[in-house]
């Protein structure tokens, strides 16, 4: 019998990665996928347990995916991720109706564990973080065909106070060089033309392996695959960005001067209870030195506001150094109180109404910066990869070097000719809205 699978992928780019992983796995076993959760006989939700508001999503997802056993086919229901290394207990003795669970250690077993679930079995396959899947694995890849994800390492080092990751995904763990560039050139060849470049921490990558920090001679030779157009940097622990990374990134056309760097905070005190590595000066010499020798940089990061103990001097130097240094992109995060972090045990927890606040404050200045930052790109002529077409606007839609998927904007433009979804087109920018642009095919401005 051929079995049909629906598969919900929650949280992070490096949580799709292992969703795609699973997905490949089963169908290269003879299972069917299905979007459509009515007609799947057996259902996976590979969950995020990274903070509460995450918990709470997976968790919503899991409930409604169960109704499934009474108003549709599904026959199985299983449970992956990160959820299930943090709450295995409670998942398997107040679920009654997940059939197995699976961790972030052992997600290359999922056709193993759906074959014994079948025979009746409650399969719990937990509590190996640290172990890495052998490569050249088979992966279905979920986003559009021209864009992929790139996991280079898994698990984290840093132990920073706030953050639970160690624990759901073990220790830092970079891959073989070589088996990057063979799933790079694998990619290339089904067509991707933009590759996101993720871990937990991507500027550590090559530190356990080679005792050397490595991104920037794997960028290099990623910058040597044809047909990779666009490469795109995740997740650069500031503390590790070296000189030489600095300078790969000027050097190679393929690497869009675009970085994400998850900085925190600025207060050095608020940082060293964090358990970051950085201070305000270092990151201050950081952005001047990226800025300076990539003038076109792109720099995203992600702020926690209401820390414990953070008080509202070190949040106003928080406020100060936003508005000083202009990031061109930003998200900010409420501080979320995790059990079994040291965070949590902290005195001077935060109200949440006061989280809230700062959280508003920063996003508002962060908005009026972001239109300075776009209306600055008005009357440029800018490379576009184009994603899609609105029939009702009559707008194409793609982005720019400056805009990673699904977190930052959009380019809206107009053209009189046929257009193909994946190909690039240099787009003259004539409006700049909160955070996209609009525009119109360069060679038609004229016209």
């Amino acid at each position: 019998m051929i079995y049909h699978i629906g598969v919900v992928s929650l949280g992070c780019a490096k949580n799709l990665v292992d969703t795609e992983t699973m997905l490949g796995l089963l169908h290269r076993e003879g299972f069917k996928i299905t979007n459509k959760e009515e007609q799947a006989d057996i259902l996976i939700v590979n969950t995020c347990g990274f903070i509460e508001s995450a918990k709470q999503e997976s968790i919503e997802n899991i409930l409604e995916l169960a109704e499934y056993k009474e108003k549709g086919k599904c026959k199985l229901l299983i449970v992956t991720g990160c959820l299930v290394e943090r709450y295995k207990e409670e998942i398997i003795n107040e679920m009654p109706e997940v059939d197995a669970i699976v961790g972030t250690g052992n997600y290359h077993e999922i056709a193993e564990v759906i074959n014994q679930a079948f025979e009746g079995q409650k399969i719990q396959k937990v509590g190996n973080q640290d172990f890495s899947p052998e490569e050249g694995l088979p992966r279905i890849q979920s986003t559009p065909k021209y864009t992929a994800y790139l996991k280079i390492a898994d698990g984290c080092d840093n132990h920073c106070t706030y953050c639970i990751i160690p624990k759901l995904r073990g220790r830092y763990r970079s891959r073989k060089m070589e088996a990057i560039i063979q799933e790079a050139n694998q990619l290339a060849q089904n067509g991707v033309k933009e590759l996101l470049i993720i871990a937990q921490d991507t500027s550590r990558y090559g530190i356990d392996l080679y005792d050397a920090y490595k991104l920037d001679e794997l960028l290099n030779e990623l910058c040597n695959i044809k047909g990779i157009e666009w490469i795109r940097l995740h997740y650069c622990y500031p503390e590790n960005i070296t000189e030489k990374l600095i300078d790969t990134i000027a050097s190679q056309p393929k690497i869009c001067n675009y970085i994400d760097i998850p900085i925190q905070h600025c207060s050095d005190e608020v940082l060293k209870k964090m358990g970051r590595k950085s201070t305000k000066e270092n990151l201050n010499s950081l952005i001047f030195e990226l800025r300076e020798k990539i003038p076109t940089i792109t720099i995203r990061t992600s702020l926690i506001v209401g820390f414990p103990g953070e008080t509202e001097k070190q949040f106003e130097e928080l406020v100060d150094f936003v508005e000083e240094i202009h990031f061109d992109r930003m998200g900010v995060f409420k501080y979320s109180q995790e059990e079994d972090t040291p965070a949590a045990k902290l005195d001077n927890q935060i109200d949440e109404e006061t989280k809230q606040i700062r959280y508003e404050k920063l996003m508002t200045i962060q908005s009026e910066i972001s239109v300075q930052v776009n209306a600055k790109k008005v009357g440029k002529c800018l490379d576009v990869l184009i994603e899609g077409f609105d029939a009702d606007s009559g707008f194409y839609y793609g982005r720019t070097y400056a805009d990673s998927i699904d977190i930052d904007g959009m380019v809206l433009f107009k053209s009189k000719h046929k257009l193909k979804t994946g190909t690039f087109v240099k787009v003259n920018i004539s409006e700049a809205e909160k955070y996209d642009l609009i525009g119109v095919v360069s060679n038609e401005f004229s016209e």
